[in-house]
């Protein structure tokens, strides 16, 4: 390959890699504003838990939480364990979240 090629090819890969990493930005922000409404609702969740004395954790509704989306994961071509562990880290943050909101509330 002569070098005008090879600072082609180079040029052309760099290009790639840049569209790639914007799409790679922007999926980003769009799973940082995701948690964000997310976790908006599990506030209100937390609110509505406290004020009616429910128990900040749902041990039941963790648990059909995480095989539903270990199916959508692996239905995604995503890896199942790492989606498990996405939502338990998730849910960990909620219920801190649920038991601050009991705690200032009083219940």
């Amino acid at each position: 390959m002569s070098e005008a090629e090879t600072r082609l090819a180079e040029s052309e890969a760099l290009g790639e890699l840049k569209s790639l990493r914007a799409s790679i930005d922007n999926i980003d922000a769009a799973l940082i504003h995701m948690l964000a409404e997310r976790f908006k609702c599990t506030q209100k969740v937390g609110v509505l838990k406290a004020t009616n004395d429910l128990p900040p954790a749902d041990p039941a509704r963790e648990k059909i939480q995480i095989e539903r989306l270990r199916q959508l994961a692996g239905d995604a071509n995503l890896d199942p364990d790492f989606a498990e562990k996405l939502l338990n880290f998730i849910v960990r943050e909620v219920i801190r979240h649920h038991e601050a909101i009991a705690a200032k509330t009083g219940s």
